[in-house]
Order: structure tokens, then sequence, then C-alpha cells
């Protein structure tokens, strides 16, 4: 997905957007996110079997892209709600922590999702945003389109921002 179709479907778009009434940081990320890192965790768990690729960090985003093939297809040969799902929970997991900080994790509270079109091939693409930055809990929204920029779900994720048990949180 190009930034030209990821920001048509922006909660915060324009420099204007504010969190809370401040005025937004050009960025949301507090120290640069470790992609590789990101990367490298996913490769032995739900996300790196169902092919989960993270592609790319915005100031106010965070993408991936994820197959539509047997892995992630329903018995219809659609792409399963349930996978769409894990995207997006696997987009606002890693961004929130990024968001959070050093000493700081991010666990799911609440999870929806509206599929608004069906995806049979190809691949979607992810972008998670921001609606609510708090210190204790965060607000994320995810869209996901199809490979033509066609909108197929939107999902919303509220995250508790926790202590790491065993980290210095000052």
């Amino acid at each position: 997905m190009t930034d030209t179709d990821a920001s048509r479907y922006t909660p915060l778009a324009g420099p204007s957007a504010s969190h809370r009434g401040r005025a937004r940081r050009d960025t949301i990320w507090h120290s640069p996110p470790n992609l590789a890192l990101a990367r490298t965790m996913t490769t032995d768990c739900a996300i790196g079997h169902l092919g989960i690729e993270i592609t790319e960090l915005g100031e106010d985003r965070l993408s991936a892209r994820m197959p539509v093939d047997h892995r992630t297809r329903q018995p219809f040969g659609l792409l399963h709600g349930g996978a769409s799902v894990l995207l997006a929970e696997t987009l606002v997991s890693f961004a929130a922590t990024f968001v959070a900080g050093d000493g700081k994790t991010c666990v799911g509270m609440e999870i929806n999702a509206n599929h608004l079109r069906p995806v049979a091939s190809g691949w979607v693409h992810g972008t998670a945003r921001p609606i609510s930055l708090g210190r204790r809990t965060q607000v994320w929204e995810t869209h996901i389109c199809d490979d033509n920029g066609t909108l197929a779900c939107v999902s919303r994720c509220t995250v508790a921002v926790l202590d790491t048990p065993g980290k210095s949180n000052g």
C-alpha cells in the first residue's frame, strides 16, 4: 500500500490533529523502533507461520502485509476473518509497544473487526494508526486493504500499557 492509499483511511489526518487537546508531535515513536528485532521475533510463532511481514514504519503508523493463501483462507476460499484480526493485533501490539517505550509492555484488552469485502488471493496490507495514546491504555485502528487498495477490513484494538516485569521503568 502506498502512502497515498494509506492516507485515505487515517483517523489522525493532517498536521493539526491532536491527542487529548495537545498538538501532535511529528512522530509518535519515543525512540526509533527496532524493526529488525520485531521481524526476528515473528519467525517461530503464528505471525511467521501465516507469512505476515512488517513492511513500513511511518511517522504515525506501522504497516505489514499478509498473503491470502492456504494458510489464511477459510474453507470457502476467502480470507479468514480470524487471520485479518491476527494481522491487526500483530500491528497494534508492535506499534503500541514501540510507542510506550523502554520498560513497558503492551497487551491486548479488546479487539473488534468489521469485514467489509472478501479477498480471495494476493496480499492484504494492514496499517495501524493510533486513536488515543494514554499512559495506561492505547486505542488503535487498523485498515486492511487488498492489492488494489480496496478496504477489506477495519479493526479497532485497545491495549493496556504495563510495566515490563524485571525491567527498570524509570
